[in-house]
């Protein structure tokens, strides 16, 4: 069954230890799109059981879509937890999970039909909560196109293409800023994740804490290759990768003057114009009305005037 929860915009998702109680009580402050309560690598095994513990007080405490939306990313399956973390989270403010180190789409259904088994243990619409994989093992990789488009419920994707990281491990790059090395990846992963109708493809993060000028360079790279957003690991890095994956008042109001321009062409049955010294035409005309349509999900459109705002 399609899940019918409408998939929400998520430009930045900060990770939090789901056992550091004094980071939960501050997550509503940190300006994330959303917040990832991380119950797997954050967590030594003797602390699982009082993570989970956090992770469901903090989420029977919030309302359905309350900002920063609310995220968990589980234990991978086959480590023995899975079952028990998503009986500790399954709650209505719970938005997906992040299923870490995913090496089949037979996994994703797995943590699917767990999903449907726990949402109507607690009374809630079966499909309300999304899946969130994490492509981070060279199997995943090679089987992304399968895993991406395996279940209704995959809304937001991602590699793990971090310093050091899982992913890094088993394919054995170097990473650098640059990225060179995980170019084929990230597009890879991307592109699987638009064909299977993913509209909010996830990147990896950047490691380093202090920074935020190195951030800002993977956040734009990432964006110009096409991703939504970005997975965070600091609080500081969060008003930045914001910024990056937010249209600016003077990109829509290009856009907007562009879909005019084209509209008043199409009238007269011509496709393509002369518009501020370039050849426009319809298929620009609808990239410009995506790039409107996104604005308008993020709230940036005034409801009072139809003019954009600065976020």
């Amino acid at each position: 069954m399609a899940a019918e929860r409408r998939v929400p915009r998520i430009r930045s998702a900060l990770f939090i230890p789901a056992q550091r109680t004094d980071f939960l009580e501050k997550a509503d402050m940190r300006g994330a799109d959303a917040v990832i309560l991380d119950l797997e690598d954050a967590v030594a095994l003797p602390g699982k059981s009082s993570a989970r513990a956090h992770a469901s007080m903090w989420l029977r405490e919030r309302a359905a879509e309350q900002a920063p939306l609310a995220t968990v990313r589980v234990n991978a399956v086959g480590e023995g937890s899975i079952e028990r973390d998503l009986d500790a989270v399954v709650h209505p403010s719970l938005l997906a999970v992040l299923v870490p180190k995913v090496r089949s789409a037979d996994e994703i259904l797995e943590v699917a039909e767990l999903l449907s088994y726990y949402e109507g243990k607690r009374g809630m619409r079966r499909g309300a909560v999304r899946i969130w994989p994490i492509i981070e093992t060279a199997e995943a990789v090679r089987d992304v196109s399968l895993i991406a488009a395996t279940s209704a419920r995959v809304a937001y994707l991602g590699g793990g293409t971090s310093d050091q990281g899982d992913l890094a491990r088993a394919i054995g790059f170097e990473w650098s800023l640059g990225g060179d090395e995980t170019l084929y990846i990230r597009s890879h992963v991307l592109i699987a994740a638009r064909a299977a109708g993913i509209v909010n493809p996830m990147t990896g993060l950047v490691s380093g804490l202090a920074d935020v000028d190195e951030v800002r360079e993977f956040a734009l790279t990432s964006r110009r290759l096409g991703y939504a957003g970005m997975m965070v690991i600091h609080p500081a890095h969060v008003a930045v990768v914001n910024e990056v994956f937010t249209p600016t008042v003077e990109q829509l109001r290009e856009a907007t003057r562009m879909i005019a321009v084209l509209d008043r062409a199409g009238k007269t049955g011509v496709g393509a114009v002369a518009h501020d010294g370039r050849m426009v035409d319809v298929a620009m005309a609808r990239t410009a009305a995506a790039l409107v349509a996104d604005a308008a999900d993020m709230d940036l459109l005034s409801a009072s005037d139809g003019s954009w705002t600065e976020q």
